[in-house]
């Protein structure tokens, strides 16, 4: 089996395989990725959910470290992963509408006339499970506050229906890290 194999095989998983009880993806289907038209505007916000400060990328990122941060702490670190292989589908998903739009999706953003490249820097890394499942749970209220206001911007109905998908996949995270939180702030 390849590599992009797994690597689907796996996010199916994640749509119906729970630990402790936690889905990590929606079970409604996404949208197919299209476009009615280019639009540069349209394509620069994709390319900020790609790899702008408050992005995929810095979502990913940050899970992998969590992941590997609580290797001992099985739960933690399978649920960190499991919900950065949804976010791995997401960045996709930006990544491929981006390319609709005629821009190159690398890990950058566009600031004025220039691009700026992803970078590490843009995450913040408790060590302490009480900070690091706040910072996680602020990421993703983040995330589907900038979504939801792209929606209200974007008039490419495809796009907006890839947006709100991506939504209810973030709106279950919250809730995961809202939930152990509770369990982990007692």
């Amino acid at each position: 089996m390849g590599d992009d194999m797994k690597y689907t095989d796996e996010y199916k998983e994640s749509k119906k395989e729970s630990v402790k009880g936690f889905i990590y993806a929606d079970a409604s289907p996404y949208p197919i990725v299209q476009v009615q038209e280019k639009n540069c505007l349209y394509g620069r916000m994709m390319l900020d959910n790609i790899g702008g400060a408050n992005s995929e990328m810095s979502a990913i990122s940050l899970y992998v470290y969590n992941n590997l941060l609580f290797e001992k702490e099985s739960e933690l670190s399978r649920i960190f992963h499991k919900i950065s292989v949804v976010e791995m589908h997401h960045l996709e998903i930006f990544g491929r509408i981006a390319r609709l739009m005629g821009k190159n999706p690398r890990l950058w953003t566009q600031r004025g006339n220039r691009m700026v490249y992803w970078s590490p820097a843009y995450n913040q890394y408790p060590m302490e499970i009480e900070s690091l499942l706040k910072n996680a749970l602020l990421g993703e209220e983040k995330a589907v506050q900038k979504y939801e206001e792209q929606c209200n911007i974007i008039k490419d109905e495809y796009i907006v229906a890839c947006l709100k998908r991506i939504i209810k996949d973030e709106k279950l995270h919250i809730e995961i890290f809202k939930e152990l939180s509770k369990k982990y702030s007692q």
